[in-house]
């Protein structure tokens, strides 16, 4: 079995879902390919990924490195499972770009990955690098499993179902997290064995549905009572979320600082008090990826120090997914796939989260028929600029760029249709100035 990790230098990543791999039974004589671009970040990878085979698994598996554009097909050769964590123009240039430049037209963020301005010029960019991947894909190993965890997740995922024949499944951290969380935010840990949920909708806004505790009494009408309030009482880093429960009656999956920017409520023209009353974090990916690059190498070498690296099977999903293909053992996960009418009052062509049966089969989504009124408009407003920017990277339309603008809620409440095109037109010649281009 071979797995192709595609963005190795992403290091602490690469080691949690290629050290889960090493500890399936099934897999202790894989074959792991490491690939980037960067040869500095892929020789770290390389040596720490090396490292924890011998701590872990008795050096039982092949590590292979490989670097660059000319050494990817043979990094993709054969591959039974792609791994997708690439970010394309990283911190610097790109991410000062995408903030930087709304900036000077009064458009604030928060994130900037998912939706919004940034999150459609993180698309167009990135879609352009796979594209390739999927020529290399289809052409030595058709077979593979590609499974996307780059963002913005919708996007890219919707694009590569839609346009390429590769066998795609977009994954997040948010799901399996969501109502641990939520339980424990709100002091009722004690709710959390034997909880039974549903979950469904768009990636980073899929819906908490349903939860109930071990004996099947329904735990929202108390988690609304107390996100209320919690909201009322004190400042904490999940008010926006425990404002869509009360005004929207759910939960959603993606933290608050992510939702501010996903719709027109929160960050408005001259309402500091909103920023301050729900305690919103501008321009706080910025600051993390400042942070991540100043702790990187302290916390690499820490890894490297001394003996044995040790590792724990970690909450992702891709070795549980590997896992349950390759030895046809059913295993459940909330998977990014096409909505085909999955959720009947979203768009057909839309990229959807919901329950997905992995086994020998494959991945096969579940049904789940229609979503509340309410939040089917939330994510609708979500999925409408998601599309245009999916049609804007596969036609290379610039026209489609603006639209995809004026459509995001944040982006067209703030800025006119003339400011928008001027914006995406700056954002575009300093992508291409860069080395990035966007078309």
């Amino acid at each position: 079995m071979k797995v192709t990790f595609m963005g190795a230098g992403s290091t602490v990543f690469s080691k949690n879902v290629l050290g889960d791999t090493m500890l399936c039974e099934a897999f202790h004589d894989c074959e792991i390919a490491l690939y980037d671009i960067d040869a500095g970040r892929l020789e770290e990878s390389y040596l720490l990924i090396s490292k924890m085979n011998e701590s872990i698994n008795e050096g039982r598996a092949t590590v292979k490195k490989y670097l660059g554009v000319s050494e990817r097909k043979d990094a993709l050769r054969n591959a039974d499972f792609v791994v997708n964590a690439i970010q394309v123009g990283l911190y610097d240039p790109c991410t000062i770009i995408d903030f930087e430049i709304p900036k000077k037209y009064g458009l604030r963020q928060t994130i900037g990955d998912t939706l919004g301005i940034g999150g459609i010029f993180r698309a167009l960019r990135t879609i352009r690098v796979l594209k390739d991947f999927a020529k290399d894909i289809e052409e030595v190993c058709p077979d593979a499993w590609f499974l996307n965890y780059t963002n913005p997740m919708a996007m890219l995922t919707g694009y590569m179902l839609r346009y390429t024949k590769v066998k795609t499944v977009g994954l997040c951290h948010s799901v399996q997290t969501c109502s641990e969380g939520l339980l424990s935010s709100l002091d009722m840990k004690d709710k959390l064995d034997g909880r039974l949920e549903k979950i469904a909708g768009i990636n980073h806004m899929a819906w908490l549905l349903e939860i109930t505790d071990k004996d099947g009494n329904d735990l929202y009408p108390e988690i609304k009572r107390r996100a209320k309030e919690k909201n009322a009482k004190e400042k904490h880093g999940d008010m926006v979320r425990y404002d869509y429960i009360d005004k929207l009656g759910y939960y959603c999956t993606e933290s608050s600082e992510h939702n501010a920017e996903y719709n027109s409520f929160y960050i408005k023209h001259g309402r500091e008090d909103l920023i301050e009353r729900f305690n919103i974090p501008l321009d706080e990916y910025p600051r993390r990826c400042v942070n991540q690059i100043a702790g990187w190498q302290k916390q690499y070498e820490e890894l490297m120090a001394g003996g044995k690296i040790e590792h724990k099977r970690s909450h992702e999903y891709a070795s549980r997914i590997m896992e349950a293909i390759y030895t046809n053992t059913p295993y459940k996960i909330g998977g990014n796939v096409l909505n085909r009418g999955l959720i009947t009052n979203l768009p057909y062509d839309a990229c959807v989260e919901v329950t997905c049966l992995v086994d020998g089969q494959g991945i096969q989504p579940t049904f789940v028929g229609e979503l509340p009124l309410q939040l089917a408009a939330m994510n609708s407003s979500n999925i409408y600029p998601q599309m245009l920017t999916i049609e804007a990277a596969h036609t290379m339309d610039k026209q489609k760029i603006y639209q995809a603008a004026m459509m995001d809620p944040h982006t067209g409440a703030q800025l006119s249709p003339d400011e928008i095109v001027a914006m995406c037109d700056e954002l575009i010649e300093a992508h291409e100035k860069a080395g990035y281009p966007v078309l």
